[in-house]
Order: C-alpha cells, then sequence, then structure tokens
C-alpha cells in the first residue's frame, strides 16, 4: 500500500506569467491525450519537447514521469513539489487519484487548467478563492483539508490566510456569502451610511437648560441603553479585514438565505470570475454513441442467426412472413 505523501506546511513562491501559460497548455494536453486513450508515461515523456525550455515546468514534468513510473500516481510527484505547484493543485490531482473517492482525473486536469489560465491573466485573490471553494463545493473534495490547501496558496496574503483558516471551523454554522458580505467593504460603506444618518444635530451656543435631578439626562439614558447586552456601540463590533470588494459584498448580502451555488454563479456572471467545469453526470457518461450503438445492434442480429442455425436451422419464413401474400406461387411464374 502506497504511503501518503507529506503535506506542505508552508507556501511556496508565486511564478512567473510564462509559468502559469505552459501549465495551462501542460494540463490541456495532459487531458486531450487522456481521452484518447494515451497512457500517462508517454504522455509525460512527449509532451516535455513541446513546453518552453526556458520554464521550470520541463524539470517538473521529468520528476513527475520518473514518480508515476515508481508508484504510478502523479500526485506524489506535484506533493513533493511545493516550490512549483500549489497546495491546491497537488489535492485537487491527489483526490482524483485516490480509490474510493469518485472524482475524475479528467475533471481534475480541466480545474487545473482553468485555474493556470486565470492565474495567467491579471488574477485578484478573491477570484481566486471564489474559484477553488466551488471546486470544492462541486466535486465534493473535502472542505477541512480543501481550505487547509487552499490557505496555503502563495496569491494570498497573511490576512487572507488567517481568514481562510478561520472559516474553515465557521461554514457548517455560517452561511459562505454571510462571511463574504462581513468581509466585504459593503459592510464599511453600510456603517459610515447609518453613522452618518444618527448623527445627532448640531447645538445652538445657546446655554443648555438645567435637567432634573430626579430625571436622567439624554445622553445618559442613550448610553446605558447602548450598553444592553446585545445592542453594542456603533463601532465597537469584531472587526474584520476588508478582503473582498464593495460589489463582492453587495452581491453576497443579495445571496444570504439562497443556494451557494446560485451566489458562485452570480460572481461569474458579474465579475468574469473563472467559470468552474462540472463533473460528467451518470446520465451523459452511460449514453452510447450513435455509430456505436447501431454497430451492436448488427452484431446482436448476427448472433441471434448463429444461435438458430446451431439449434436446427434457420426457418427463412418468418423473415418474409408478412410478405406472403404478396408473393405469387412458383407455379405462377
Amino acid at each position: 500500500m502506497p504511503t501518503e505523501s507529506p503535506r506542505p506546511s508552508r507556501k511556496g513562491p508565486l511564478l512567473d506569467r510564462e509559468e502559469y501559460v505552459e501549465q495551462e497548455y501542460f494540463f490541456r494536453i495532459y487531458r486531450e491525450r487522456l481521452q484518447d486513450g494515451v497512457p500517462s508515461q508517454e504522455i509525460l515523456k512527449t509532451v516535455n519537447e513541446e513546453i518552453l525550455s526556458t520554464t521550470r515546468l520541463p524539470m517538473a514534468i521529468d520528476f513527475m514521469r520518473s514518480e508515476i513510473l515508481h508508484n504510478g500516481r502523479v500526485s506524489d510527484a506535484m506533493t513533493r513539489l511545493p516550490h512549483y505547484f500549489t497546495p491546491f493543485q497537488a489535492y485537487v490531482m491527489t483526490r482524483a487519484d485516490a480509490e474510493e473517492a469518485r472524482f475524475e482525473q479528467l475533471t481534475a486536469l480541466l480545474i487545473l487548467e482553468r485555474e493556470a489560465h486565470y492565474r495567467a491573466h491579471e488574477p485578484v485573490p478573491a477570484g481566486l478563492f471564489v474559484y477553488q471553494l466551488e471546486c470544492i463545493a462541486r466535486n465534493r473534495l473535502g472542505y477541512g483539508d480543501g481550505l487547509q490547501a487552499m490557505s496555503l496558496d502563495p496569491m494570498y496574503s497573511d490576512a487572507w490566510t488567517d481568514w481562510i483558516q478561520r472559516i474553515r471551523f465557521q461554514l457548517g454554522t455560517t452561511e459562505l456569502a454571510d462571511l463574504i458580505f462581513r468581509a466585504s467593504q459593503h459592510v464599511h460603506t453600510l456603517r459610515q451610511k447609518r453613522t452618518t444618518s444618527s448623527a445627532p444635530p448640531v447645538r445652538t451656543l445657546s446655554p443648555p437648560d438645567e435637567p432634573s435631578p430626579d430625571e436622567p439626562s439624554p445622553t445618559s439614558a442613550s448610553l446605558s441603553a447602548d450598553r444592553q447586552p446585545g445592542n453594542p456601540l456603533p463601532g465597537t463590533e469584531p472587526a474584520v479585514q476588508t478582503l473582498f470588494g464593495e460589489q463582492e459584498g453587495r452581491i453576497a448580502r443579495a445571496n444570504i438565505g439562497r443556494d451557494p451555488f446560485y451566489f458562485f454563479a452570480a460572481l461569474q456572471r458579474q465579475l468574469d470570475y473563472p467559470a468552474v467545469p462540472r463533473a460528467a453526470s451518470e446520465k451523459d457518461i452511460e449514453q452510447v454513441p450513435p455509430a456505436v450503438e447501431a454497430r451492436l445492434q448488427k452484431i446482436e442480429q448476427r448472433l441471434k442467426l448463429v444461435e438458430l442455425e446451431q439449434k436446427g436451422g434457420i426457418d427463412l419464413t418468418k423473415f418474409y412472413r408478412d410478405n406472403r401474400e404478396q408473393l405469387k406461387p412458383l407455379e405462377d411464374l
């Protein structure tokens, strides 16, 4: 039984754009040739000559080829190269290589292909986070280990890493849209509007009236009411660092209480976030191509004729029974 590869505990470096461009090409060629029935060893042997030699990807492919010859899994090689492949990339391939998981390797390669394409074209941490989280949710890859792998991505700052680590334990009790709304600029905008609208009017310079000794002043009454449990003073709520923009916060607020996949789809439409590939449904997998189906029908008919011949001959009359009335007797010919 193969041993599990050690998980990275720190972030790797952020790669240059040309590295992600070549990664996108590599994952696409790998996926397409697997669909054509080419073995992984042969793909890694030939694709190495097509990759730009000024990048570090050819060396990574050489290591992947030696690793797959040793234990038959590409994910182990990606896990052992944390300075080149991100923990999320290695985690996706590890889940695809797991025997108990119903997660196809073709889908995993398509996920990494689109992620590399997004990284090569002016990515933002918010867009990468939404894409990676939706990949985990749609393919049921596991939130605990998946978010742990996401938090070690080099594109995320320390504030992002701390927030992702924190929401690992909050997603079960708090909606994702609510968590993103609290960490967005839109929250601060709403608080500023609320503070401005509730600001007291400007007082004149006339001397204030003497308050009655038996009646508390309005100022003290308002302060005592504000200090009641459940009614904190304005601006004293737990502060969350702003990680998402104004528009992300508005979309998140509108999707609180709704299906999270509707939230993901809205972000993709409005902010041009990358679309997550969906795994092929069982109906699409079980569907036989028309040409193959016609071929199978012909083979089935031939097998029936062979069985009839073995049982004592073929009764040809049943093949023209419906047209027997149209046939003329032999003596009339």
